[in-house]
């Protein structure tokens, strides 16, 4: 009897208790991933301690990482500016390299992404995109853009548009599947949206692309349905490196790796918000899918940054290793 009394006695706290443990075991099996270039490695990050679980050794210039749809392998792209030619693999719950592909013949894997089964990558040395199927091992499926530097990339989920930037043409590539029996055709459209245009995303809902151009500062605004630029913000955003969307579509964080700066912008106003200073260069960037961080690669200063999306200020920062650049999530199923 006094047991259940005691038990009477705090159902509330228990409960939360019961909610708090939840909580950590479902976010226990998601990782970050973070690349250090200057160390050459790859940083697997508990995202509720915030502690590097482990750092596994990968190639030479390591520069994007995705992580596989069920969380348990990481793929590096290799870049070397454009002359390098492999795929890392990464066994993330045994914490060790697997093997490594040879993008041969396309050159200069850079962006990375992981739809319907498959990694796909722009191959900037050969003004390309290709497709690796991990089912069979092979490079299934490659197009050229014949823009220079086709440096990172967007597929959507039915794997039937794929986006890329092209930096040193200063445009955003939008290719298209169409049907044609058992054949697949692909069509492209070239949309100029300003010199050195690296970072990019798709908003949540899929109707717009945000690209941030380097030299002027510039964000372009694309829509997707019109194939065509529907606004223009003179942000000031000089040295523009990655941008995101938060994962509500309602902000969208550009990284400055020339000032160091955070600018955050209103997704349906176009207006800035804050500008946040969080070291001297910031590049990639990933979300938290609930909503509630960001983190950015600080690279001059050899650490990740921790932005509270609410409160839009910097909470912490995480050693990776030198150099860091290339952040991804692994939600292991």
């Amino acid at each position: 009897m006094k047991q259940l009394k005691y038990q009477q006695m705090i159902p509330f706290s228990l409960a939360l208790v019961m909610l708090s443990f939840s909580a950590i075991s479902c976010n226990a099996q998601s990782r970050l991933l973070a690349l250090s270039k200057g160390d050459h490695t790859l940083a697997i990050i508990d995202p509720v301690t915030l502690k590097v679980l482990a750092r596994v050794p990968v190639g030479s210039d390591p520069h994007e990482v995705i992580a596989s749809a069920d969380g348990k392998t990481a793929y590096v792209s290799i870049y070397g500016g454009g002359t390098l030619h492999e795929l890392n693999v990464i066994g993330l719950v045994a914490k060790k390299p697997l093997n490594t592909i040879d993008t041969r013949p396309l050159f200069g894997p850079h962006g990375l992404t992981f739809v319907n089964g498959k990694v796909w990558f722009t191959a900037e040395g050969s003004k390309a995109v290709g497709r690796y199927d991990p089912s069979t091992g092979k490079l299934d499926w490659c197009m050229g853009t014949g823009q220079d530097r086709t440096h990172m990339i967007y597929v959507a989920p039915d794997g039937k548009s794929i986006y890329t930037s092209n930096v040193s043409s200063g445009t955003i590539s939008l290719l298209t599947e169409t049907s044609n029996g058992n054949r697949e055709d692909w069509s492209q459209t070239i949309i100029p949206t300003g010199k050195g245009t690296e970072g990019f995303d798709v908003s949540p809902d899929g109707k717009e692309l945000w690209a941030a151009a380097s030299d002027d500062g510039k964000i372009s605004i694309i829509d997707l349905a019109a194939k065509k630029v529907a606004s223009t913000i003179d942000a000031k955003v000089f040295g523009a490196n990655r941008l995101k969307f938060t994962p509500d579509g309602k902000m969208v964080f550009i990284a400055s790796l020339g000032s160091g700066m955070l600018t955050i912008y209103d997704a349906k106003t176009l207006k800035e918000i804050k500008q946040l200073k969080i070291g001297s260069g910031a590049a990639g960037i990933v979300m938290d899918p609930n909503g509630a961080r960001a983190f950015v690669a600080c690279s001059p200063d050899n650490y990740i940054a921790i932005v509270d999306i609410k409160t839009l200020e910097v909470t912490g920062h995480i050693d990776v290793g030198k150099n860091p650049d290339g952040l991804a999530w692994a939600a292991q199923n």
